[in-house]
């Protein structure tokens, strides 16, 4: 990309534009360094599996008019799922309030098998 100067002559650059980038990196211009960091957390394998469904559940939640029961569901679902995904796991006292919310949205969250599902991975990390 070049422009030309007022006098006709070539001249550099007049600038860079940059639509978007995501999961990438790079250096503009002499002498740059690029460092790029995955913030890549391991998941245990039963809270990858928690993490599965809880995503599961969120979207079938999606689907049907929200209320104050499912607000709070939905609530829970994306805490639990945000520090499975950035902690690697969801701390015990966040799977009992997940599990409290699912168990106040009762009969609606068990005819969804998304989450009998959540609710079977819950039991297992729960003990109960």
């Amino acid at each position: 990309m070049t422009m030309e100067s007022t006098e006709g002559q070539q001249g550099p650059p007049a600038g860079v534009r940059i639509g978007s980038v995501t999961g990438s990196a790079f250096a503009i211009g002499d002498h740059n360094t690029v460092t790029q960091n995955q913030n890549s957390v391991p998941v245990a394998e039963d809270q990858a599996e928690l993490l599965r469904t809880v995503k599961e559940l969120r979207a079938d939640l999606a689907r049907f008019v929200a209320t104050d029961t499912t607000g709070r569901l939905d609530t829970e679902l994306a805490v639990v799922a945000e520090e499975i995904e950035t902690g690697g796991a969801a701390e015990p006292g966040r799977l009992v309030r997940l599990r409290d919310a699912m168990e106040a949205a009762g009969a609606f969250v068990a005819t969804l098998a998304s989450g009998v599902a959540v609710g079977h991975e819950l039991a297992a990390l729960l003990g109960g």
